[in-house]
């Protein structure tokens, strides 16, 4: 799976790339607007993977382009290109944020001179409840799902801050789940909000995964009908599940506020940060003068 494209002659605006994104998920992108978006910031050409892109080219991003990548699974194992790939973007680190299942099934490639970095994480693999999905646009199943992403992978979250506070906010990182969409939109979230991103712009890269997982449309559907053990497509909350609405981020961050006090909060009482680890967290995510 690759997302590299001819760059287009005029990067899409932040704006562009919301109407794109907001297409509803039982739609498929319309091929051109499709290229146009992969082969455009924040997104990244990186083979064998979806869903790629620089946190940093996120419209409004403070975070120092070319440091912090997400992206999906590794599908199929790492070719000659995706290796040179990552070469080329500089990718020192790539964190793993699956559970157990989904590590021992598909472990990470071997990349000469990256370290793979995986935590276990606090439990098996989780099953969804598609009940919490069915009352408005799924607001309360993205809350429980994303508050349980914070407890459930808070060890590979502190080791992915540890990297960035001990002096390597100069060597970049890649981290990903399987799609590079909950998960993985958490850490980037947590990564963009502690960096001094707005609202606006931490929401715009969650919606954004809307684009980016298109390519693996089939894997991840199955992927998905697996993991919560819907019946088929049209079982209630299914399509709420699918769907990424910026409602439903909005409704997270509101219960991170409520729960830990906001992302710093949740990284200083519950990750165990001191105030001074945050601003070098920070300093070492932003751009330097």
């Amino acid at each position: 799976m690759s997302t590299a494209n001819p760059t287009p002659s005029t990067p899409l605006s932040a704006a562009d790339l919301l109407e794109l994104a907001s297409t509803d998920v039982s739609t498929p992108l319309p091929a051109a607007a499709l290229r146009a978006a992969l082969s455009s910031p924040p997104f990244v050409a990186l083979p064998d993977t979806f869903n790629a892109r620089d946190l940093g080219l996120v419209p409004g991003s403070p975070i120092r382009p070319g440091l912090a990548f997400r992206s999906g699974g590794f599908l199929q194992g790492l070719s000659p290109a995706g290796s040179a790939a990552l070469a080329a973007l500089g990718v020192r680190r790539i964190f793993d944020l699956r559970s157990v299942g989904e590590h021992a099934r598909a472990p990470d490639p071997v990349v000469d001179g990256v370290e793979g970095v995986w935590v276990r994480p606090g439990e098996q693999d989780a099953v969804v409840s598609l009940d919490e999905f069915v009352e408005g646009h799924g607001e309360r199943g993205f809350v429980n799902m994303y508050l349980n992403v914070l407890k459930v992978y808070a060890g590979g979250i502190r080791r992915l801050l540890e990297a960035v506070r001990d002096g390597r906010g100069e060597e970049p990182f890649l981290f990903h789940c399987t799609a590079g969409r909950d998960r993985t939109g958490v850490v980037a979230g947590l990564l963009l909000t502690l960096a001094g991103a707005s609202r606006e712009t931490v929401a715009l890269d969650f919606i954004l995964s809307r684009i980016g997982t298109e390519p693996a449309r089939e894997q991840l559907l199955a992927f998905a009908l697996h993991g919560s053990r819907a019946a088929s497509v049209e079982t209630p909350g299914f399509h709420n599940m699918l769907s990424l609405r910026i409602s439903c981020w909005e409704a997270f961050v509101k219960a991170v506020e409520t729960e830990y006090g906001g992302f710093e909060g949740y990284v200083t009482k519950t990750l165990g940060f001191s105030e001074e680890d945050l601003a070098k967290i920070r300093d070492n995510l932003v751009l330097k003068n």
